[in-house]
């Protein structure tokens, strides 16, 4: 099982020191030796001062945070969950994700998601309601960038004529592309489009404000899986979609609630169904209490 750490760097701004170079430098360093596969970072350029005060979170950009981890370590994957493509130009994402990856000498782990926050949308100047198609065209502008070429091609807001993209990826004929989301688009989005498919644990009491269905145990779950594996029945793929998915058990931040038998019995509950990778965030407001946390679950659940 694959395990990608979230890097605490969206505490912010009560916890402003899990968002530093030395704490990037610090817990990569942990989780690298740890046998962690990846970390990850997400993805909110401007969220809105209401969402923060029902619980959301900040974040560092993607591109810079994971290049100071990158920096810090040499094996450690790195990993955009989610990044929002419809934010952005898509060969400006091409760009930057080309010389993460090329930077990083092939770690990327690139994984995209359509977005739900539309006031964060608004703000960035960027419309919402197609949100999902522009990511669908996104993704075939940034495979299109990535093969080298000149690129003649027109989309909603862009119009390339005869541009040529560098440097481009290290890993061919990319990286990894994750497609995250529980909607029936997403998993379509997935299966056609990209490596894998990321869902992840939510109340279906939620799925008005995130925009996506509930999954609230592992029955929900295995009908999303059998929704995908249809899909790619369907469409006639036969490449072995990678699923990635974030425990129950690990779903919240408080690190006394957490068994590490439970999760453990979890994990394999995950790995039957066909989880081939897990997305994990553990608990501290600090770096010596977020390291306690890591050591902890490298003790009790990676050995």
């Amino acid at each position: 099982m694959l395990i990608s750490l979230g890097l605490p760097t969206d505490r912010l701004p009560a916890h402003p020191e899990l968002a530093t170079a030395a704490a990037i430098t610090t817990v990569s360093q942990s989780a690298e030796a740890a046998g962690f596969h990846a970390v990850f970072v997400t993805d909110h350029p401007f969220p809105s001062a209401k969402w923060l005060s029902r619980g959301g979170h900040h974040s560092l950009d993607p591109f810079v945070a994971l290049s100071f981890a990158a920096a810090a370590t040499t094996t450690l994957r790195l990993q955009t969950n989610l990044l929002i493509l419809a934010y952005r130009n898509p060969f400006l994402s091409a760009h930057g994700l080309a010389t993460l990856d090329s930077l990083s000498n092939g770690r990327l782990i690139v994984g995209v998601g359509a977005g739900y926050l539309e006031s964060e949308f608004a703000a960035l100047g960027a419309t919402f309601d197609d949100r999902g198609a522009r990511t669908d065209e996104a993704l075939a502008a940034i495979y299109t960038a990535w093969q080298g070429a000149p690129v003649a091609l027109t989309g909603t807001s862009f119009a390339a004529t005869d541009n040529v993209l560098a440097p481009l990826p290290v890993q061919r004929p990319r990286p990894p592309i994750l497609i995250g989301g529980n909607s029936t688009a997403a998993i379509r989005r997935a299966v056609t489009s990209a490596d894998g498919w990321v869902p992840m644990p939510s109340p279906a009491a939620a799925s008005r404000l995130l925009r996506t269905p509930g999954i609230e145990s592992l029955a929900d779950l295995s009908g999303r899986i059998e929704t995908a594996h249809r899909l790619a029945a369907e469409h006639g793929r036969t490449e072995p979609l990678q699923i990635w998915f974030t425990p129950w058990g690990l779903s919240g931040f408080d690190l006394a609630a957490w068994d590490a038998s439970k999760l453990r019995d979890e994990i394999a509950q995950l790995e039957e169904l066909g989880v081939m990778g897990l997305t994990v965030s553990l608990p501290g407001n600090t770096v010596a209490d977020f390291s306690r946390s890591l050591d902890t679950f490298a003790a009790g659940i990676l050995r």
